[in-house]
């Protein structure tokens, strides 16, 4: 028998299978996902590897075979689906197969376990009181104490005993060796979830929820495997028909995974699903210790659990019966990965789903433009929710002009309108919150006085601000020289926009001296329990005023926020990226949406330089079908995702020289493959920070409608990069549809 291994080594040229005789010693021990040690190389040097497969028949000179030397006893194993799954991405997304191996590990190392021991009495009463006289005649005092204790109490914890009594293992050895006793032991695992009672509530849904919830049950039954998305309107109650639609597939004997975009979110999912589901819930994510990540992997393993919560890693949870798989605000940037390889979690859930006969569910207020792209095109299947829950309206929207602030005199961060509501509700104890809108800046320049923002002629994106004195896009490599008035109304305030949460947390806390403040950003939030403990506090309004970043803005509900402030629409706005409006106005609406969740209206204040602008106008309205019409237009016109296809190639060197070579000849060849001209191809051009810690940065762009053809011209170029010894000091990374700028 022949194993075929994939070696633990990131290096292209050793990115294939390398087969293995399989020793006597072995046979039958080893599965396919095993991390195994292996000879490799002329030397020999013991390598680990991972079994993707198994063979009777030799495929090289059987003379030159090696045999594996044993299997890794550290290593976690890999699910044989998740192999397949693997070998998926890395034809996907690029990158090695050792790489998309261990994206699919959650968990890569082994952690000691947790053992309960309990000492059990073996002899009857009259048996014991011999024993204890012949202990105490032989002068051996540590075993008479443990079994002076034990004629009390016939079962105690081993932990107890040793430290009450003072006594070490090897006497309850000795007292085991001799029958008196029996030491039982038990694996405990660590459990991440802190949960409260279990409570169980008459539910009742809104005709809209109860709609989605059928359609999903009857499609079920009839073994019908779709992809659903469920566009609810903030407040709708999308986690209540996520909970029944998770318990239908529990009750059908599966399992299901359930991904949410950022810790933050966690605690408040965890308590409502423990709540429905009890300890049958578990939680994974990267603030857990070793040892806690390992033991709900080991649970999921051992069917002890029915419902895997956590971001994008949990979507590889090794469930046996996985029968859905739901992501919560999929919309949301977090569920791309930034490392190699980039996969979606979106677009690998779905072949997840597909491997295992399971059903998909995308959820968000705001839809991604590709997924409500895909569900008007019949690719998923559109649900819709909206009104919200409770039946409470929708929070009133103010748009307040920063320009016409300025006019009046007003130079604060914190517009007129803003103030004198932020009063209003400080009077009537009721909370607000104050969001900073600092996602995707990249030193965009625009105009104070007019709103005027330099744009790039050919791409419609914002061109950044350069340490050189000039205004460049990153798309095309366009530039101008910086501006010192503006080229609309001659204006000299024009630059970029700076505003951190401290400043704010600073200007509210001398204009309102007596309310409580909490801020919520990487800062506060760093230690293991940080999102937490903040959340809480607000929650049980031990202050008036939470001021935070988008981590503020996702999912939490809190009854008494009547007010919440966007200070800075324009910041996402106008960042280098096509999917700049996208975000904006994603953003605004989850903002809005934490206003009037309880029994009180809510209202929101909205500031910006641009009220005119679609991304502005739409949100405050609410109103997701006008934005996507005006956001498809516009994407369907500059040929951008889902309009197109767009694959970007990462370059980077120490070797600056190098580097621009390697780019222009990587280019080079792509045109040659583009001999019918059926792709596009832009580049190379320098990315916002064009040097990180030495290292130059070069970025080349290819479009085209289809993606299996991006994928094609992926493969061409792979092979291309590894014949070519050039490429040996550049790294080089594809990322299909990018939702992050390099």
């Amino acid at each position: 028998m022949y194993a075929d291994i994939i070696i633990d080594i990131t290096h292209e040229n050793v990115d294939r299978v390398f087969q293995y005789i399989v020793p006597p010693q072995l046979e039958g021990k080893l599965k396919e996902g095993m991390e195994v040690l292996v000879p490799f190389g002329a030397g020999n040097r013991e390598k680990k590897g991972y079994i993707v497969g198994f063979s009777e028949k030799c495929n090289y000179d059987s003379a030159k075979m090696k045999a594996i030397h044993d299997i890794s006893d550290t290593a976690v194993q890999i699910e044989g689906r998740l192999v397949s799954l693997a070998g998926w991405i890395k034809e996907n997304y690029g990158g090695t197969m050792i790489q998309a191996l261990k994206t699919v590990l959650p968990v890569k190392q082994k952690s000691q376990a947790k053992i309960n021991r309990t000492i059990k009495l073996l002899l009857t009463q009259e048996e014991a009181e011999q024993k204890l006289e012949e202990f105490l005649h032989k002068n051996m005092k540590a075993r008479a104490r443990v079994l002076a204790e034990l004629m009390d109490n016939k079962v105690l914890p081993e932990s107890i005993v040793i430290k009450k009594l003072n006594v070490a293992r090897n006497v309850i050895k000795a007292l085991e060796e001799q029958k008196i006793l029996s030491v039982e032991s038990e694996r405990i695992y660590r459990n991440p979830v802190k949960a409260g009672e279990r409570k169980s509530a008459e539910i009742t849904y809104t005709k809209e929820q109860e709609n989605a919830i059928r359609l999903f049950k009857d499609d079920y039954d009839k073994g019908i495997r779709k992809t659903y998305l469920i566009h609810g309107v903030t407040g709708s109650g999308k986690t209540g028909v996520y909970m029944e639609m998770i318990e239908k597939v529990i009750r059908e004997g599966k399992q299901a995974v359930f991904l949410i975009p950022e810790i933050a979110l966690t605690y408040q999912t965890v308590m409502r699903f423990y709540q429905r589901f009890g300890d049958r819930v578990s939680i994974m994510h990267s603030r857990l210790s070793d040892g806690e990540k390992y033991d709900q992997m080991m649970r999921a393993k051992n069917g002890e659990i029915d419902v895997m919560i956590g971001p994008r890693s949990a979507l590889f949870t090794p469930f046996e019966k996985l029968g859905l798989i739901v992501i919560d605000e999929e919309h949301e940037a977090t569920y791309k990965s930034e490392q190699i390889p980039r996969y979606h979690a979106r677009e690998t859930a779905r072949r997840r789903a597909e491997m295992e006969g399971a059903s998909v569910v995308l959820g968000s207020a705001t839809p991604s433009v590709d997924s409500y792209y895909k569900a008007l095109h019949g690719e998923y299947v559109l649900l819709e929710l909206k009104c919200r829950a409770t039946g409470q309206q929708l929070p009133e929207m103010y748009t307040v002009d920063l320009r016409e602030e300025l006019k009046s005199g007003n130079r604060s961060i914190i517009s007129d309108r803003l103030r004198t509501l932020m009063s209003d509700r400080l009077k009537k104890r009721e909370q607000i919150i104050l969001f900073i809108n600092r996602r995707g800046y990249a030193g965009f320049v625009s105009c104070r006085s007019c709103g005027y923002v330099a744009k790039c002629p050919h791409c419609d994106v914002a061109l950044s601000a350069h340490k050189n004195g000039k205004l460049v896009c990153h798309y095309c490599g366009y530039e101008e020289p910086m501006h010192t008035s503006c080229p609309e109304c001659g204006s000299r305030h024009i630059g970029g926009f700076r505003a951190g949460t401290q400043q704010i947390e600073e200007l509210v806390k001398k204009e309102f001296p007596t309310a409580g403040v909490l801020r919520m950003d990487m800062d506060t939030t760093k230690a293991k329990d940080g999102h937490e403990k903040i959340l809480s506090a607000f929650a049980n309004e031990e202050a008036d005023i939470l001021i935070g970043t988008q981590m503020i803005v996702k999912g939490h509900d809190f009854p008494n926020v009547t007010l919440v402030g966007i200070l800075a629409a324009d910041l996402s706005l106008y960042a280098d990226d096509y999917r700049a409006g996208e975000r904006t106005f994603q953003l605004l609406t989850q903002a809005g949406g934490r206003a009037g969740r309880g029994e009180k209206k809510g209202e929101v204040v909205i500031q910006t330089y641009s009220p005119e602008h679609y991304c502005i106008q739409t949100a405050s309205r609410q109103d997701y079908e006008a934005f996507y019409e005006a956001e498809i237009n516009y994407r369907e016109l500059m040929g951008y995702p889902p309009a197109e296809q767009l694959l970007a190639i990462y370059l980077t060197s120490e070797d600056e020289k190098l580097l621009e070579r390697g780019a222009h000849f990587l280019k080079e060849y792509a045109e040659r493959v583009n001999k019918r001209k059926e792709y596009r191809i832009i580049g190379p051009v320098s990315p916002y920070v064009e040097k990180i810690n030495d290292v130059y940065r070069k970025l080349i762009y290819i479009k085209q409608e289809r993606y299996g053809m991006l994928i094609d011209m992926k493969d061409f170029l792979e092979k291309y990069i590894e014949v070519n010894s050039g490429f040996q000091r550049i790294r080089i990374q594809f990322d299909f549809n990018p939702v992050n700028v390099f």
